[in-house]
């Protein structure tokens, strides 16, 4: 690799990083809230339709992770036709700028994963309150919401190759 695809691989790396620290935090999200929700399940299956929200939630930051590496590929041009060839400096605005993402999804996902491991518990004893925790699932949501979004317009509109 020359000194010329060094932007590149910066760029790619920043991709990477969104995609993994996001699907990171989601799975630890999610094992977090699945253990409560299988012990849960063991003593009533019938909860399942309730508690279901609250055990799905923490995944989405993987997907905020994913969005961020896609348009990345897409703003390098990899999907087809001639790649671009960032210089090594827009390369290193790609890589931090896909960091608030990378960052928030990695630790929403865990705590949303132990707020919603809380409402699955809530919701065990009380069925009817459980969209009442999956509001405060959504509270931690918005943090990696606001990262997703402020790497996008970064990468998107704030870095010209």
């Amino acid at each position: 690799m020359g000194v010329e695809q060094l932007g590149l691989m910066f760029a790619v790396a920043g991709a990477a990083v969104a995609s993994f620290m996001g699907g990171c935090g989601s799975a630890i999200g999610l094992g977090i809230v699945g253990r409560s929700a299988t012990g849960v399940l063991t003593e009533d299956p019938d909860k399942f339709g309730k508690i279901f929200l609250l055990a799905v939630l923490p995944s989405t930051q993987g997907f905020y992770g994913f969005i961020i590496a896609i348009i990345v590929i897409l703003k390098l041009g990899l999907l087809g036709g001639t790649p671009l060839l960032p210089t090594t400096v827009q390369g290193l605005q790609i890589f931090i700028a896909s960091l608030p993402c990378a960052i928030a999804c990695f630790t929403s996902g865990i705590h949303q994963g132990k707020v919603c491991a809380s409402g699955v518990e809530m919701a065990a004893k009380q069925p009817d309150a459980a969209m009442r925790a999956v509001i405060y699932g959504v509270m931690v949501e918005t943090y990696a919401v606001l990262g997703l979004v402020i790497s996008f317009l970064i990468i998107f509109i704030g870095i010209k190759i």
